[in-house]
């Protein structure tokens, strides 16, 4: 399907999100919007107001972040940020989800002459650490491991097209036939009244497996980590093992499937800090400091040590 420069749609009411603090760089492995968050642990974008001024409309940052830290802005009922070099083949598969009429994505508008892509907006709360008490309720959880399951199954009616381009940063390695996001962690999550909602920041999506997207959502909101690395987000103690298994409850895996999210899981957690890493060896200064923040390469080590020792009890929750 050929894009057009710029597409129109109906859109919610306008929303503005609420004044939000200057944030720190969180603990975050990928290059999405990973947040220190002050002592409310969300921002909420239902305070309604009026968003132009004379006829020329405001741009309001959206801070946080690490790789777009200060690029993503709000215009009205638009979000404008960084595109990439993937970004085409992005637009074009989420407006073919939305056709296919999943409403749980953001809904890209085009790409803006200054090379920013335009989305709508989509008011909710989003979740940011130290995450409050009701985002890690085992509800939230399994609503967006449903959410996820919908959009995954759309996906298999929507051709991926011989011309579309991925990023490999965060990638199935083998590919699939599922639309993955590759990064659904809870900041990258839109809820309402504690349900998720929609997803946001598509940066890393490919094609994939369902596991491979699966084990890594569970292993950021799980959380699949030690505990002294999950308190770090606010994560209170909490059977994680139950929790993966209500994911898969939720989502529908059988279990082979289930069996191949723990071996997924075991992947994703060898490899932990590539993905930093490579920023930091490129000299990138946000990503430098929060290696440096988070304690480096030990952070990872620690928990590889963890989940080699945990993982027989996540593997009798599955059985």
């Amino acid at each position: 399907m050929a894009m057009p420069s710029w597409y129109q749609f109906d859109t919610d009411p306008i929303y503005r999100s609420a004044p939000l603090p200057k944030y720190a760089i969180s603990e975050r492995e990928t290059g999405g919007m990973g947040r220190a968050a002050p002592a409310a642990g969300v921002w909420s974008t239902r305070v309604a107001g009026a968003w132009d001024h004379g006829g020329v409309a405001d741009e309001e940052v959206l801070r946080g972040g690490v790789a777009n830290a200060g690029g993503v802005v709000r215009v009205g009922d638009h979000v404008l940020r960084p595109a990439n070099p993937h970004s085409a083949s992005i637009h074009r598969m989420l407006l073919s989800l939305a056709d296919a009429g999943f409403a749980g994505a953001s809904v890209p508008v085009g790409i803006d002459p200054d090379g920013r892509e335009r989305l709508v907006f989509i008011p909710g709360d989003v979740p940011i650490p130290p995450y409050p008490t009701w985002v890690q309720s085992d509800a939230a959880l399994g609503s967006i491991a449903g959410l996820l399951r919908r959009m995954h199954d759309a996906s298999t009616s929507v051709p991926f097209g011989a011309d579309a381009t991925w990023s490999p940063e965060m990638a199935d390695p083998v590919g699939g036939d599922v639309f993955c996001h590759n990064d659904v962690c809870l900041e990258n999550v839109v809820f309402r009244d504690g349900v998720a909602v929609g997803l946001l920041d598509f940066d890393f999506a490919a094609p994939g497996r369902c596991e491979f997207d699966l084990a890594s959502f569970t292993r950021m909101c799980v959380p699949i980590d030690d505990n002294e690395s999950a308190a770090r987000l606010g994560w209170a103690r909490a059977d994680r093992p139950a929790r993966l298994r209500l994911v898969c409850d939720d989502y529908g895996l059988d279990g082979p499937s289930r069996a191949r999210v723990l071996d997924r899981l075991d992947e994703s957690i060898a490899r932990g800090g590539e993905f930093v890493r490579r920023r930091v060896e490129a000299g990138e200064v946000a990503f430098i400091e929060m290696w440096e923040a988070m304690g480096g390469q030990e952070r990872f080590n620690r928990r590889r040590r963890w989940w080699a020792e945990a993982r027989v009890e996540f593997e009798r929750a599955l059985r």
